[in-house]
């Protein structure tokens, strides 16, 4: 099954919000909820990693759109970034206060605000930098939320985060999509479509940020089965919240998927693999003294006179 293409033209009420938060409180109101916070601490390490490569800057009031407890802010409280005040917003109050215990193991005690990512409450000019983890690929307006992001952020200052791409969970897509097709005689989303590389980079174009940098990486999990994988989905918070979808997938069309799942791509051992495309991105607020990309037709030499043995 191919990548689902996203159309931004205008807002698409794709996904759920309301469910999408009754599964995250669910989640997190496990004991055993941290445990699922694997993919959320990787990627928390890469943002961290990317923040401190950012040379000669300091981001002292920070909001974190979208919570995962505290795994954000332990990655970045050592930081370059010398974050004074850092604000936690989150639409489920039950994932926003879930770390609350442990904040005396923290240098940068946050703020928790149960808000919707979709509609920011921070005025304009009110932050130096606003991040995000694992969280955007479920929000309905991302036009909106970035030109909101931009409105808040003071002149130079920083916008940067991880959302999952199109790659996601590929290996399931197509499992589940040829089981009911077999079992069935149609399809129905069972997944999110996600936004992919080319989509970030255009939305923060059009949200007029400036310096835009979009990349990406796949992670790539085994589990024992393919209802092992499902169980992690849903303890992490991550199981299908399109609106369109079925409330019910019938047994024999989950085992048929699960089958489909170990016939295309398991291992000797019966594991499967599931992949996790994570696409970053980093962009500024404009501001007079940031650099700017010179103008076409400057460039005094030709890409050409390289093959040429031409030096620069």
């Amino acid at each position: 099954m191919g990548q689902a293409k996203l159309n931004f033209c205008e807002v698409m009420e794709v996904f759920d919000r309301k469910a999408k938060t009754i599964q995250r409180t669910r989640a997190a109101r496990s004991e055993k909820s941290r445990e699922f916070d694997y993919l959320r601490e990787e990627v928390a390490k890469s943002i961290s990693e990317r923040l401190d490569d950012i040379l000669s800057h300091t981001f002292p009031v920070a909001l974190e759109l979208g919570s995962s407890g505290n795994t954000l802010i332990k990655q970045i409280q050592d930081s370059k970034a010398d974050i004074k005040v850092f604000y936690q917003m989150d639409m489920s109050e039950q994932v926003l206060f879930r770390d609350a215990p442990l904040d005396s193991e923290l240098k940068i005690k946050p703020i928790r605000l149960v808000g919707d990512e979709e509609f920011i409450p921070f005025g304009k000019d009110s932050l130096d930098i606003v991040l995000s983890n694992l969280n955007l690929h479920w929000v309905n307006d991302l036009p909106g939320t970035f030109a909101q992001v931009k409105t808040c952020l003071k002149d130079d200052g920083l916008f940067i985060g991880a959302l999952f791409g199109g790659e996601t969970l590929q290996e399931l897509r197509n499992s589940l999509a040829l089981a009911e097709q077999e079992r069935e005689g149609g399809l129905s989303p069972h997944t999110s479509p996600f936004a992919g590389v080319s989509d970030v980079g255009n939305l923060l174009t059009r949200a007029q940020f400036a310096l835009p940098t979009v990349d990406s990486s796949i992670i790539k999990i085994q589990f024992g089965d393919p209802y092992m994988l499902m169980h992690h989905l849903q303890s992490m918070g991550e199981n299908n919240a399109v609106k369109q979808r079925r409330n019910l997938l019938h047994r024999d069309t989950m085992h048929a998927a699960a089958a489909i799942y170990r016939s295309l791509y398991g291992e000797p051992d019966g594991s499967v693999p599931a992949t996790f495309q994570v696409v970053y991105f980093i962009a500024w607020k404009p501001h007079p003294n940031q650099p700017k990309p010179k103008r076409r037709g400057s460039a005094t030499h030709s890409l050409k006179s390289l093959g040429e043995g031409g030096r620069l």
